[in-house]
């Protein structure tokens, strides 16, 4: 019973501490496995040390298959603890659940790499760099492999409908042209030459190698070639329903994969910031300035080319690295129009407080030469000195600001039109900085002006 409970703890129980050395030790025996396969497809036949590669590569899959066995053998079929049945019943279960468990994508990846022990299926050692990027968890947050998994145990019923009218169709079509052509074309002697034509003809490959001779095949063969367009829908449909959704949640890890450094973060995102976008692209280079928008939600198709996306909450701590924070040169914290200004103004401080916490307890902030500056957009004056506790290197009171123009453009005639110079893009412009200490002063506005645009 103590060997039993501890090889269920090895196989079954991910937060023991058995488990995570039995998948280390995995992991250490995959990347051997790996590297062996390379050696022995890179280098020529009868290369010196062959045999010995040979060996250790076949040592490690009798570990592996060892190591799947027992996974398989102590698998505890959920339904035995649900419901009070007799033994036979109780063996049914014990037997249909191992079944099930062997279908599980992973499990069926390591049965097709311990196959490999076969000589004639020597190539099938490749198939274990799929366990090797699952053991990795290179996606962090997305893993298209568990993705998969998820896909195939969420949509078994329409897998197992598409398969079953895929083998309903196939056996039909190969007993029935069993039947009418044996004897009388040389091509199909056996069953199995009936069923290899319905599966060609099925999936519209036609080889050729197998063709109806007789009026009533032939009509079988069109029945099968029309079946074999509907199967094709079918299961073009389901893919496009599961499976393709699955993969392409890969791209949240793609922007985390990249080398993108000095970039700039809108937090957030909705049709009210659409003239802060537009804005943006004047003053910043987005060809040498990578602008990113992190917020909730799928691509806006309004959204234009010049800007990545990248899905997520950015008042997650756990999702900040989606996106480069630590390489990142500013964020900007947009508020949302969506919502009443204090939820908004909510939100924005508790995504300027995630933010600081996250740079906090990274190690390559420390070695930043300029941290990261965060500019926080408040709609309620009341919040401004909120977002500068969480952390705001700036804030601006966007509808304090526009409605103080309003107000000031009645007593101060023309004011109001020449500060909107000031800031804008294109306009006057305002620069805040240090004079360059190699300029002399006192000196005149366009020798200044002169000295600062060539440098």
């Amino acid at each position: 019973m103590v060997i039993g409970s501890l090889i269920q703890r090895a196989f079954h129980q991910p937060d023991t501490r058995v488990y995570r050395t039995v998948q280390w030790i995995i992991w250490v025996l995959i990347s051997v496995s790996v590297l062996l396969f390379a050696i022995d497809f890179l280098l020529s036949p009868n290369y010196p040390g062959e045999k010995l590669v040979d060996k250790l590569d076949s040592i490690i899959l009798w570990i592996f298959v060892v190591e799947i066995t027992l996974r398989i053998v102590s698998y505890h079929p959920p339904k035995l603890d649900l419901f009070e049945e007799n033994r036979l019943s109780r063996l049914l279960h014990q037997i249909t659940g191992r079944l099930v468990f062997c279908l599980r994508p992973m499990n069926l990846i390591d049965i097709i790499t311990v196959s490999a022990l076969i000589p004639a299926l020597r190539g099938l050692r490749a198939v274990r760099l799929l366990r090797l990027l699952y053991t990795r968890r290179v996606f962090r947050y997305s893993n298209p492999y568990q993705g998969l998994t998820r896909s195939f145990r969420d949509n078994a019923l329409l897998y197992s409908f598409a398969f079953t009218a895929l083998g309903t169709a196939t056996l039909l079509g190969g007993f029935s042209i069993y039947l009418i052509e044996v004897g009388k074309n040389p091509d199909i002697k056996t069953l199995g030459d009936g069923i290899w034509w319905a599966i060609v003809t099925l999936t519209t490959v036609g080889f050729g190698d197998i063709t109806p001779v007789s009026p009533l095949g032939r009509v079988v063969g069109a029945f099968l070639m029309v079946t074999g367009l509907f199967m094709l829908a079918l299961f073009a449909g389901i893919v496009s329903q599961t499976i393709l959704t699955a993969v392409l949640t890969i791209r949240e890890e793609q922007f985390r994969m990249s080398t993108t450094l000095k970039h700039i973060v809108i937090c957030g995102y909705d049709s009210g910031a659409r003239m802060l976008l537009d804005t943006i692209v004047q003053e910043v280079n987005p060809e040498e300035t990578a602008i990113l928008i992190f917020s909730d939600g799928n691509r806006p198709a309004d959204l234009p080319p010049d800007f990545t996306w990248v899905s997520g909450d950015p008042a997650k701590e756990s999702e900040l690295d989606k996106i480069r924070l630590t390489h990142a040169l500013a964020v900007i914290v947009v508020g949302s129009r969506a919502v009443p200004p204090q939820q908004a103004d909510a939100q924005t401080i508790l995504t300027v407080f995630t933010i600081r916490s996250f740079m906090r307890k990274k190690p390559l902030s420390r070695k930043r030469k300029r941290p990261l500056y965060v500019v926080a957009e408040i709609l309620d004056a009341e919040n401004v000195e909120h977002a500068r506790s969480a952390g705001a290197d700036e804030v601006i009171e966007t509808t304090r600001l526009g409605f103080s123009l309003l107000a000031h453009a009645i007593t101060m005639p023309g004011a109001s039109a020449i500060m909107s110079r000031v800031v804008t893009v294109g306009e006057l412009g305002m620069y805040v900085g240090e004079i360059p200490g190699e300029m002399p002063t006192p000196a005149s506005v366009s020798e200044l002006t002169n000295h600062l645009k060539t440098e």
